[in-house]
């Protein structure tokens, strides 16, 4: 074992990553365990029955993305079905949220089946070794952390309350439990064995299968036993480009997310870097807004997503780009021997549902309406759902690192600034990821921009909101890396809570 580092949301997680390392587990091993464990113990920030990506770049090898986002449910049923059993709900949260709950809303999860497909293509260690930490943790307790107190805060009851297990779990007198206080969810733990034990297949064809789509349709919703049995995790070739002497791997399509952080790479690119003044941010802003005006006028309601990301890094490669007139969680990994892996996962804002005797939580993916802008009519039975998730590996010449990112639709821009910051201003690893950000919002009827202090804003068209520190609105990018000439260098985001690994193996 030639040693490892990990970026991941939680020190907890980065143990379990540390756990995996001294049994001999490789980055991909020590990822999945840190992923699995934050997936597990982040209650209202993620659940295991949602979607995630897993990016992995061998050293010897191709660079690959296994897409186990969430997909379209109901096999069989009538399209009448579908937009019964969901309810609208409006939080607070983020500066005013709505989205649709219920059974209705849940889209098949895939989350499972890409951990256990990279496990299978890149793993080391056992199967149930990735699995234990969580076990563990579901068993005996884990505490709940500030994160999760504060968006359980605005639904813990709305969202949360749905189900009579999960509001226990979080809840006393009536009330939220405190951030640190300890979470046990009930039958997680079981739930959890039971898949280490027996694989996944248990999740989509067995006990835990049956349970979860018998809940779906007595509640009325779309989810059916054999959407779950139908699905695969699908292993497609990394989304391609060049930075600087850095070559870049992340998400493809069908996906957005890659796609949006590619296509701001290359258009930021075209200009050559001198540093963060006026007429750089301005410049920053203006690809921005061009790009995020693209995806929201064709990709987000296109029926050729590929195509039409073709035509878009096209357009940017000729200089012909066009000024416009819920909750997820990464994990980073790397090891001595240049294998790199990057882990997101989402659940949505969650459905608030969970079928009895299981401690699972449900996605909200097909009710999530300002990333699923089609909403139920977001295509036939099977298709992935739209996604900001873009888990990307990097190399150059000696040097690999894996970064990503939480955030919603500030992944892509916290990304595209990191990859900057990194490469084009050669920042270290700490300051690229802590250096203050600019976010184009595109969710409303107008254009917004946001920005943390300490950037050199120059003059826009757009309302401007300014915060006063670091916020976690801008993401949270976790980043791993490894050379040959100076060892692992690790960096987790001040803007969230973080854990980092660097184990010397």
């Amino acid at each position: 074992m030639s040693g490892v580092a990990v970026a991941t949301t939680s020190e907890l997680a980065a143990d379990a990553a540390r756990e995996v390392a001294e049994l001999g587990g490789n980055a991909v091993d020590c990822g999945l365990a840190a992923s699995l464990f934050t997936i597990n113990t982040e209650p209202g920030v993620c659940a295991l029955a949602g979607g995630g990506y897993v990016t992995v770049w061998p050293s010897n090898g191709q660079p690959v993305t296994i897409d186990g986002n969430v997909a379209v449910p109901g096999q069989g049923l009538p399209a009448a079905r579908r937009g019964a059993a969901t309810e609208p709900v409006t939080m607070a949260y983020g500066g005013g949220i709505s989205t649709l709950v219920g059974a209705g809303t849940v889209a098949v999860p895939g989350t499972l089946a890409a951990i256990e497909r990279a496990w299978q293509r890149f793993g080391s260690v056992p199967w149930d070794a990735i699995f234990a930490p969580s076990v563990r943790a579901a068993r005996d307790g884990f505490p709940l952390s500030t994160a999760c107190h504060y968006y359980l805060g605005y639904s813990g009851k709305l969202i949360f309350g749905r189900s009579d297990d999960g509001y226990g779990a979080l809840h006393a007198d009536g009330q939220l439990r405190p951030a640190g206080s300890r979470v046990v969810v009930p039958h997680l733990a079981d739930s959890l064995e039971q898949i280490a034990r027996e694989g996944a297949r248990c999740f989509y064809e067995g006990d835990i299968a049956a349970a979860i789509s018998a809940h779906c349709q007595e509640a009325g919703g779309l989810l059916t036993a054999e959407d779950l049995r139908q699905y695969e995790a699908i292993e497609r070739d990394a989304l391609r480009t060049r930075l600087g002497a850095w070559h870049i791997a992340t998400n493809p399509p069908p996906a957005v997310g890659g796609v949006m952080l590619t296509a701001m790479l290359n258009a930021f690119a075209s200009e050559p870097f001198v540093s963060w003044d006026e007429a750089t941010v301005k410049r920053l802003i203006d690809v921005q807004r061009a790009c995020l005006d693209y995806r929201q006028r064709r990709l987000d309601y296109s029926d050729d997503v590929p195509g039409d990301a073709i035509a878009l890094l096209d357009d940017i490669a000729k200089g012909r780009l066009q000024q416009p007139s819920a909750a997820t969680v990464h994990t980073s990994a790397v090891d001595g021997g240049g294998l790199a892996c990057a882990v997101t996962a989402s659940s949505g804002y969650g459905s608030g549902e969970m079928p009895k005797g299981t401690g699972l939580w449900l996605n909200n993916c097909v009710g999530e309406l300002e990333l699923n802008r089609r909403g139920f009519e977001a295509g036939p039975v099977g298709a992935r759902l739209p996604s900001n998730m873009a888990p990307s590996v990097a190399r150059d010449n000696g040097r690999v690192l894996a970064v990503g990112s939480p955030g919603a639709d500030r992944i892509t821009t916290a990304l595209q600034q990191f990859f900057i910051n990194a490469v084009m201003a050669d920042m270290s690893l700490e300051d690229a990821v802590k250096h203050p950000r600019v976010h184009v919002d595109m969710s409303g009827a107008e254009p917004k921009l946001a920005a943390e202090p300490g950037v050199s804003l120059p003059v826009v068209d757009l309302p401007l909101t300014r915060f006063d520190d670091l916020s976690m609105y801008f993401g949270g990018v976790g980043v791993a890396g490894f050379s040959k000439e100076s060892g692992f260098h690790v960096a987790a985001d001040p803007r969230r809570e973080g854990g980092i690994l660097a184990f010397p193996g």
